[in-house]
């Protein structure tokens, strides 16, 4: 790509350069078309597990609290991100990192609110901004704790997200949980829909190039939503029905859920909080390399992880989730070649706008959830494929085997049969089940007590003989 009409090498490497506004404007906007789906997807997920209902033609209970949740990941996406670009005192890395509501948290949240309506929100959003306090208390000793969180922790961590939320794509994609005992469920017609998403997304993520590329997800999406305007699965009238009941122009009401501490709520936002603080870390020395060919400055992490937490903070009082920096986003930016704070500054702009109109929201809700499946689909299977690229990083010895595989296997077994601890205390069973949890601290103590020395011992009694001697081999590391 030439980048000669947007400025020189030297000014296109600086964080504080602004290219013209012709320029900028749609580098902006690109940003927000690279995380749009992303970002307004975990508050679609934690309606629909809370009961608040799909589709333009559902019933007019939940509607607005549904689309009131979908404009708080906008909003404080967008607000978040300016904590970022621009910053204030030790807030902010100041650099271009766009800011997103974040996967990592759906595990810890579904169990909180299962089919508890809006009574569950007191205390997840209680949760959201303790959690969120506790994130930039993190930020005073972020360097210090990288050690307890190499990439088999890190790894594994991020390949339990993708695993437990790829069941919630094939459930949307089937028709939704509350169809789930209807004739309709995963009929021909709704995984039609869904694959029309994920086909468009694919050939668009192969074949094209640029801003075509980068969009993929939400013209997948559309192009799914017209295919389902056209087999009658939406109507005209309820995309206009959804229009006209929301208001024009809404501000954010702050606890307008109220506002409750939770045991199970503050135990699992702080220790996820641990998580989401290293992807961040992460993810501004993905931005320096890629973007300006240098490390990230120490202040630039602390300053980062600050922002992180005080998003999430100041979105909890409002009625939004937590929010971390999109890797997405960091991808792009190596793809531009712009490291410009300025333009990823008039994208979290775009991003407020949409959130403070609530028919952009209201539109949002009218996407069938088998729509919405293909797209899911598609980035929960982007989440596994990123732990699992993760722990590619791993030397996969008999140590770091052992430490895996109890991990997943405690974790993934508790999230796939949540009956199995019904007789603990309710907040422990909420947090046990989530399996990321449980996955994550036995792998964190696992790695911080077990001996290295064990490292070199062969791994046959583990593997069932399958230690591998040849290309790919299990004692050594898998990149060269």
């Amino acid at each position: 790509m030439a980048h000669s009409s947007i400025g020189t090498p030297e000014q296109l490497r600086d964080p504080n350069y602004t290219p013209a506004l012709q320029r900028a404007i749609p580098l902006g906007i690109q940003h927000v078309l690279a995380m749009f789906v992303s970002n307004v997807t975990p508050a679609i997920i934690i309606a629909g597990a809370a009961g608040f209902g799909f589709g333009s033609d559902a019933g007019a209970q939940g509607f607005p609290d549904m689309t009131y949740l979908i404009q708080m990941a906008m909003l404080f996406a967008g607000i978040a991100t300016l904590f970022q670009t621009i910053g204030f005192g030790p807030v902010g890395a100041r650099l271009p990192i766009v800011q997103g509501t974040s996967f990592a948290f759906i595990p810890i949240m579904i169990p909180l609110v299962a089919g508890k309506g809006v009574e569950a929100l007191p205390a997840l959003f209680g949760g959201v901004v303790i959690g969120g306090l506790f994130h930039m208390f993190i930020a005073t000793f972020i360097g210090k704790i990288r050690f307890a969180l190499p990439p088999l922790v890190t790894g594994l961590v991020v390949t339990m997200i993708g695993l437990a939320l790829v069941k919630v794509g094939i459930q949307y994609a089937a028709g939704g949980v509350p169809a789930i005992n209807s004739p309709e469920y995963g009929s021909l017609l709704n995984w039609s829909a869904a694959l029309v998403v994920i086909l468009v997304t694919l050939g668009l993520k192969f074949y094209a190039k640029g801003m075509l590329a980068v969009s993929a997800v939400v013209i997948g999406i559309l192009a799914g939503y017209v295919y389902a305007l056209l087999m009658g699965m939406i109507t005209v009238e309820g995309i206009a029905t959804s229009w006209g009941r929301a208001a024009p122009v809404a501000l954010p009401m702050p606890f307008k859920y109220g506002f409750e501490f939770s045991f199970a709520a503050i135990i699992g936002f702080c220790l996820m909080a641990f998580v989401s603080a290293v992807e961040t870390v992460g993810d501004v020395s993905g931005i320096t390399k890629g973007g300006a060919g240098r490390e990230a400055t120490e202040a630039e992490i602390t300053g980062a992880t600050y922002a992180d937490g005080l998003g999430t903070a100041v979105a909890g009082v409002f009625g939004g989730f937590p929010n971390t920096s999109f890797s997405q986003n960091v991808g792009l930016i190596a793809m531009t070649g712009v490291m410009s704070r300025h333009v990823v500054t008039i994208g979290a702009i775009f991003l407020i706008l949409c959130g403070l109109i609530p028919k952009v929201g209201a539109v949002i809700r009218t996407i069938p959830i088998e729509v919405l499946g293909g797209g899911v689909i598609v980035m929960f299977g982007m989440v596994v494929a990123a732990g699992i690229s993760m722990l590619s990083d791993v030397k996969w010895n008999r140590r770091n085997m052992v430490i895996f595989a109890i991990a997943l296997s405690i974790g993934l077994g508790l999230q796939l049969d949540p009956k199995a601890v019904q007789y603990l205390p309710d907040s422990v069973r909420i947090l046990m089940t989530s399996g990321l949890l449980p996955a994550a601290l036995i792998a964190i103590v696992l790695n911080l007590v077990l001996p290295e020395e064990l490292s070199d011992e062969a791994t046959e009694e583990v593997s069932g003989g399958l230690s591998g001697h040849a290309k790919g081999e299990l004692t050594g590391n898998t990149r060269t």
